[in-house]
């Protein structure tokens, strides 16, 4: 089942997020709980880990591009 990921938030006055980097490239498979990529805010910077077992289909939003909480990052295909 495809399933597009939207950026959580990592503090409760966030509101937007910069993509530093993808530790993934489309096509790549992960396993629950493997960190798909790293965001940073003013205050933190945070690994976003993979919600279940699963591949990574498209990247919505490139690295150093900001993204409002709740926005898609990117679509993955569930195992």
């Amino acid at each position: 089942m495809r399933v597009t990921l939207k950026l959580p938030m990592f503090g409760m006055n966030m509101d937007e997020a910069t993509v530093i980097a993808w530790l993934r490239a489309p096509g790549e498979s992960f396993r629950k709980g493997d960190v798909l990529y790293q965001g940073e805010t003013e205050k933190v910077t945070s690994e976003v880990e993979a919600p279940c077992d699963g591949r990574l289909l498209q990247i919505l939003a490139p690295a150093d591009s900001t993204v409002a909480v709740r926005a898609p990052v990117c679509v993955i295909e569930t195992v």
